[in-house]
């Protein structure tokens, strides 16, 4: 098997490719790396909550807007199951839904 460049790679340039990848710990060598920007902003500076209403609404509106076809006729039936089962249950439990379906039982 042969060895990896980290394994070749002891503190001298890699004979075989020419670059110095770094001894372990530090790989990448020894030259500060370029292209790599880091932002920062002062926690007294920041406006956590800009725009938070305004995104509130209208993320709300739309998403609401998405998938409204999908829980609104589920929602409709469940109401009026229930509302069908809550009075069906006060009918048999009322001095006439007794008289009805006492022999039944």
């Amino acid at each position: 098997m042969r060895p990896t460049q980290i394994l070749r790679g002891g503190g001298a340039p890699d004979p075989k490719t020419g670059h110095y990848i770094g001894d372990w710990g530090s790989i990448g060598g020894a030259n500060k790396q370029k292209g790599i920007v880091q932002w920062g902003l002062s926690a007294n500076r920041q406006n956590p909550f800009a725009g938070a209403t305004y995104d509130a609404v209208f993320n709300t509106f739309r998403r609401t807007k998405s998938q409204i076809f999908y829980w609104l006729p589920a929602a409709f039936a469940g109401y009026y199951i229930l509302n069908w089962a809550t009075e069906r249950n006060h009918y048999l439990n009322s001095k006439a839904g007794r008289a009805e379906f006492a022999d039944e039982e």
